[in-house]
This record gives C-alpha cells, sequence and structure tokens, in this order.
C-alpha cells in the first residue's frame, strides 16, 4: 500500500510538472504566433520589431524575439532612470532648496545684501502637482522666512542660484523643435513650475494668423512673434514656440492650431527658470511692502556678464521636495521628462560624478554594467527617451525591470506605472516609434516585458492595436 502511494505521488508530480512544462511551451507558442502576425503586418513592413518577456520572480525567459537589436524605446527609457534611481538615491530620498541671505542685517531690518534662492536640483518646485510644492505654497514659505528674520527692507535683489548645475542644459539628441516645448525643457539646478508656462492664443478663420493674447503667468521679460496660423478642424495643436537665441528675448511660435481646439493656449519652455523664481519673489516681497532696489537676477545671467554669483552667508529655510516614490510615480504617470532628467543628473552627482545629462548617461551604464548588463545594450542619450538617437534592447530593459521586482521598493515602482490595455506598463512614443514596458500576471506567474517597434508606418492608433493584440497572449490563463 505504502509502495502503491509512492508511486501515486510521482505520477501526479510528473503530471504537474509535464502540465507546466505544456502550459509554458503554449504561452510560448501563442505569443510566436502572435509577435509573427505583428511582424508580417503591412505597418511593419519596413519596421524593427523586438520582444522579450521574463518570469518576474526567477529571471527565466519566456519568450524573445530579436532580444539584443538595438532600438528607440521612446519613454518606456523612464523605467531605467526611475529604478537606478530608487537604487541610488532611495525611495525617500528628497532634494532640498535652500533660502539665504549675503551682507549684514542692520537693526531697522534693512538687509544690505541679496536674498538667495539656491537650488539643489528639485523639479516639483513651484509644481502644482503636490500640496506642497504648489507656487503659492513655496513663496509664503520663503516670505515668512524673510519676515521672521526680520528683514523689512532689501537693498540689493533676489538672486536665482543654479548651484552646481553649471553645465549644459539641454542633452545632446534632442531636436530642435522641441526644445521650446514644455516637454523638452531642459534641467536647472534651479527648477520652477517644472521649468513651463502657458501662452494664450487668439484664433481666426482657417488660414488666417494666431495671434498672442497673453501668457500664464505673465512674462514681460519676453517678446512673442507669433508666425502660427489657424488650421483646419480636426488637424489639431501643431503649435511650436522656440526658444529665444542667445542673446534675444523673443520667442517665435511657429506651425498651425486647430480653429476647432478649446484650449487656445500652448505650453512652453521658461528660458531661464532660475531668473523667473527669482521674480516672481521679487514681486511678492514687493506686494507685502517689502521692497527690493534691483531688479532680480540668475546665476546663468551673472555668469554671463563675468560677475561672480554670491554665496549666502546666513540661511533662512530649506525646502524639501516630496520623496522620491512620489516623484517617480507622476513621472511615469504622466510622463514628464522633466523629472527623468533631473534624476539622471542627481544620479549622476550621488555617484560622484557632474550633475549633467552626459555623465549622468555614463554613471548609469556603469551603474548597470556592474549588475552584469552590458553597457553597449544602452546606447543612451537622455533620462526620458526623448532623444531620437537612444537605443536599447528589450532584453535589458526587461531584466531592469525583473530585477527592481525583488527590492522592497518594487510596490512604489510597480504603483507608478500607468494602465493600457488593462495593463500596468509605461508607454513610449516618439516619431515612427511605439513601444512598451511593464508587467502582466499570467496563470499565477507574474511577467515582465519589454515590446518595441521602430520605423512603422501608418497611424499610431494602428500599431498600437496591434502591439496590444501580441500583448494580450499574457493575459491568458
Amino acid at each position: 500500500m505504502k509502495t502503491q502511494n509512492i508511486i501515486k505521488q510521482v505520477l501526479i508530480t510528473g503530471l504537474l510538472a509535464f502540465s507546466g512544462q505544456l502550459h509554458a511551451q503554449s504561452l510560448q507558442q501563442k505569443l510566436q504566433t502572435a509577435f509573427n502576425r505583428l511582424q508580417q503586418d503591412s505597418q511593419c513592413k519596413y519596421a524593427s520589431v523586438s520582444l522579450t518577456v521574463l518570469d518576474a520572480k526567477t529571471g527565466e525567459q519566456v519568450f524573445a524575439a530579436n532580444p539584443d537589436m538595438g532600438l528607440a524605446p521612446g519613454s518606456t527609457l523612464k523605467t531605467v532612470t526611475s529604478i537606478t534611481a530608487f537604487y541610488v538615491l532611495g525611495k525617500d530620498f528628497q532634494f532640498q532648496t535652500q533660502l539665504g541671505y549675503t551682507g549684514t542685517l542692520a537693526a531697522d531690518g534693512t538687509l544690505n545684501g541679496d536674498i538667495i534662492i539656491k537650488g539643489g536640483g528639485d523639479p516639483t518646485l513651484g509644481s502644482w502637482r503636490y500640496a506642497t510644492t504648489k507656487e503659492g505654497y513655496v513663496l509664503n514659505t520663503m516670505v515668512e522666512a524673510i519676515k521672521k528674520a526680520g528683514i523689512k527692507k532689501v537693498n540689493g535683489k533676489i538672486i536665482g542660484d543654479d548651484g552646481a548645475f553649471t553645465h549644459q542644459s539641454i542633452p545632446d539628441g534632442w531636436i530642435w523643435q522641441d526644445l521650446g516645448t514644455y516637454y523638452g525643457a531642459g534641467i536647472a539646478g534651479l527648477c520652477w513650475r517644472e521649468n513651463q508656462f502657458d501662452i494664450a492664443l487668439r484664433t481666426g478663420s482657417v488660414g488666417s494668423p494666431v495671434g498672442v493674447a497673453g501668457t500664464i503667468p505673465a512674462t514681460n521679460y519676453l517678446q512673442y512673434k507669433s508666425e502660427l496660423t489657424t488650421g483646419a478642424a480636426k488637424t489639431g495643436d501643431q503649435a511650436y514656440p522656440y526658444q529665444p537665441g542667445f542673446g534675444s528675448k523673443v520667442m517665435y511660435l511657429r506651425g498651425t492650431y486647430a480653429t476647432d481646439q478649446t484650449k487656445k493656449r500652448i505650453s512652453a519652455a521658461i528660458p531661464d527658470p532660475a531668473y523667473d523664481a527669482a521674480l516672481r519673489l521679487n514681486d511678492t516681497l514687493k506686494s507685502i511692502g517689502i521692497s527690493v532696489t534691483n531688479e532680480p537676477a540668475s546665476s546663468t545671467q551673472l555668469r554671463e556678464k563675468n560677475l561672480a554669483v554670491p554665496a549666502s552667508a546666513t540661511a533662512l529655510t530649506t525646502i524639501n521636495s516630496p520623496e522620491l516614490s512620489k516623484i517617480v510615480y507622476w513621472l511615469n504617470q504622466k510622463s514628464v521628462n522633466l523629472y527623468a532628467e533631473q534624476l539622471l543628473a542627481t544620479i549622476s552627482a550621488k555617484l560622484g560624478k557632474s550633475p549633467a545629462t552626459s555623465d549622468g548617461v555614463d554613471a548609469m551604464q556603469n551603474f548597470w554594467e556592474a549588475k552584469g548588463i552590458d553597457h553597449r545594450s544602452m546606447n543612451i542619450y537622455d533620462g526620458s527617451g526623448l532623444s531620437p538617437q537612444d537605443r536599447i534592447t528589450t532584453s535589458t530593459m526587461a531584466h531592469i525591470l525583473q530585477v527592481a521586482h525583488q527590492e522592497k521598493w518594487f510596490t512604489d515602482f510597480y504603483e507608478s506605472l500607468p494602465v493600457y490595455n488593462d495593463m500596468k506598463m509605461k508607454s513610449g512614443s516618439i516619431s515612427a516609434v511605439q513601444a512598451y514596458a511593464g508587467f502582466q500576471a499570467n496563470n499565477g506567474r507574474q511577467l515582465c516585458f519589454s515590446i518595441m517597434v521602430n520605423n512603422y508606418n501608418g497611424t499610431g492608433s494602428g500599431i498600437r492595436e496591434k502591439m496590444f493584440r501580441v500583448l494580450d497572449v499574457l493575459k491568458a490563463p
């Protein structure tokens, strides 16, 4: 009887193992069929297509097609930057902005010196996304610190200081057309309002010029020249603001803006966020009766005039950002390029390099090389994926997702991923590029994946629907 039970148990174990193998084989076969259908679709006739699927717990390869093909990832690259930030900075990391002053404070409350806002790379300062980062809240915090110190008059100026961020603000590889847009704002030591503002438009009949009705907030230090025309209905927002050239204050607007667009405004990048932050504090102080004798300035403006950027002698207050986990949430939910680039520069500084994009790329490549990932599979130029020159393999991206799955902070990262096609995954799209990277449960097994299509033809909605058909296979029990 005992022998029969043993034989029975062995048979059951063998059958279960065989059933698991059949299931795995079935999933692989289904993925192969779906992938072949995608690759042979007319939209992919001249495209490069890649997919890697791994077991998120064990790292076992479930499926791979062209896994080592370097492709443009679009914003799915943000998953790599986010995960690296969790490792290097920690989920509770907070940026710090320092408010202080130079000179001396007289008995009558006159400050004979400058008030300095020294940035620490915080991309959320002045952002509308969090209660404690909103513009009004931050300015009130600064004003209260100034009043508490007894300052009633500033015989000097307000200076916005980019701190250690003195290198090139725009990553290599970004295209000129993107640089004036809100999503193409460069990095800065002192960010403000996510380095963007709105331009209100005045449209007319199709083909007529589009005028500038004003900006939100007011930017009297800039001038606007609109070369926009009113586009036909359903042609959308094809308006592009262009950053002023060196020494210029003129921002050009080019393209078209459809007559049926209801928003009547576009978002543009602030040319010098540190100056704008100093200007807003300057105006706020004046509005409550604290006079400031000189015009506000930024560290960039001072350096352009070969003037020294003064250092604070006396601290007034420190403004902390939300924790990294909260920053990463909005980074991935809304695909905020600025957050990714600021994190990349901060990762670089934390690992002993300068807070610059190029050094951040090197630092991130070296970090993953130390974890066994060939740096040559990450031929990237930024941390957000906005550069069309970025190249990474689906194998590398899937393996980075798999490694993150083992960490204590994984839940925070997972929650940051949006939902597309009823799946938790980050999307990425630039010109003729569509990509997804994320996680999906399959028959009690957690899978992670990366799929990319480069150089497709036709509509983006069409290629997305066909990619979803491939990913739908991962949902099947």
